[in-house]
């Protein structure tokens, strides 16, 4: 029992980690100040019985459920206008990535007068928010991926340009996350699987990106080990509250570690997603190999240090690669972007999207617009013979 008992952490935000921390929803909720809070969650977990338990523990909070998978700026608009209705004074942001996205735009958005697209993520940009209008935000992640419940970004769809835009500012960093593994335990495999790569490959791009970071290379290589070891077993037995502990603590790691960067994996991963409303975590473990291939001059002294992390024998590159490969097959991840509905037919476009995604400016290895676009065939193919 002792591997699973509860834990307090205050970086990079405080964090109530460990199982049933969820009955503390009360207390973080008035840490914060939030007395009618609206929990914002996805479309999928409006009738889940853990969101009727969170509404239970601080009355007078109102709920909406009308975030899709992949949030658009119109999601936005409607949890604004339920905010501003109820008269509410903070967000408890609960569920995925897409659901803790939405929550902290929507608590920043909450009293501010510029447009949504005024505050993406280009120069100072932030500094246009006025600070006294951003709600505060008790963030309770569900799924173990995207580590959003420890970052000050969340990305939207400017469905007018199909673009995923990220909106920033450092105060969208929420106040309270309350890290309950016993919220996990009903993911099937496949959503376990997807959202767990997410976060190894959060943690694999910000290691390799350039720059000298140790704080995060040092969380970043730690959160790679915790996923080798507890992905697959909480795959195999999602009740496994120790690997579902485990996994929620990796996500955050990988948030935490990519302020370093991130790089060719997500900025193939976004546009895609944009354009063909795939899983943004099952995307970027679909791409991973592609990316690494091809960035393999770059990484190669990298992949050493990550090789003993792993405790893998061999030449490193090689060593690394074929045990991502394997990784993903033990996880029933799919080799190509075909297996998950991705054509060829806008590849080009897709190369220009990605070469300007804000990932691709941390990429260890420079990139063009026609040589994201040849990554992006070699994987929709599933031919690693492209890649390279």
């Amino acid at each position: 029992m002792s591997a699973i008992l509860k834990a307090n952490w205050n970086y990079p935000t405080i964090i109530w980690a460990g199982p049933g921390r969820i009955g503390e929803l009360p207390a973080a909720c008035a840490m914060l100040g939030i007395k009618r809070p609206l929990l914002v969650t996805d479309q999928g977990l409006r009738a889940a019985p853990m969101v009727q338990q969170a509404l239970a523990l601080v009355p007078g909070t109102g709920l909406f459920a009308g975030v899709q998978g992949n949030p658009v700026a119109a999601n936005i608009e409607a949890g604004l206008t339920a905010y501003r209705a109820g008269g509410h004074d903070g967000v408890i942001a609960f569920g995925g990535g897409s659901a803790l996205d939405a929550g902290k735009v929507i608590a920043f958005m909450s009293g501010q007068t510029r447009p949504l697209w005024d505050f993406e993520d280009v120069g100072d940009w932030w500094t246009r928010a006025d600070r006294r209008g951003i709600a505060p935000v008790v963030a309770v992640p569900t799924t173990a991926g995207t580590g959003s419940e420890v970052g000050r970004a969340g990305v939207v769809i400017n469905e007018a340009t199909h673009q995923k835009k990220i909106i920033f500012h450092p105060q969208m960093m929420p106040g309270v996350v309350i890290s309950d593994p016993e919220l996990t335990v009903g993911l099937p495999p496949a959503i376990t699987a997807a959202t767990g790569i997410d976060a190894f490959v959060h943690c694999f791009e910000a290691y390799c990106a350039p720059g000298y970071h140790p704080l995060a290379d040092g969380i970043a290589l730690e959160g790679m080990r915790l996923i080798q070891t507890y992905l697959p077993r909480a795959c195999d037995n999602g009740r496994d509250i120790e690997a579902r502990s485990r996994m929620l603590a990796a996500a955050s790691m990988g948030a935490t570690a990519f302020q370093k960067g991130l790089g060719g994996v997500h900025a193939i991963a976004h546009p895609v997603g944009a354009y063909f409303n795939t899983h943004h975590g099952l995307t970027n473990a679909v791409v991973l190999p592609y990316v690494i291939a091809h960035n393999r001059p770059a990484i190669e002294a990298r992949l050493a240090v990550i090789a003993r992390t792993l405790e893998l024998s061999g030449e490193p590159y090689r060593a690394v690669f074929d045990w991502v490969l394997a990784f993903r097959q033990r996880l029933r991840i799919p080799h190509s972007l075909a297996e998950i509905g991705v054509a060829l037919g806008n590849a080009d476009t897709i190369g220009h999207e990605a070469s300007r995604d804000p990932s691709a400016a941390s990429n260890p290895l420079p990139t063009d617009a026609a040589t994201y676009a040849r990554l992006f065939r070699s994987a929709v193919k599933g031919d690693l013979t492209l890649a390279g």
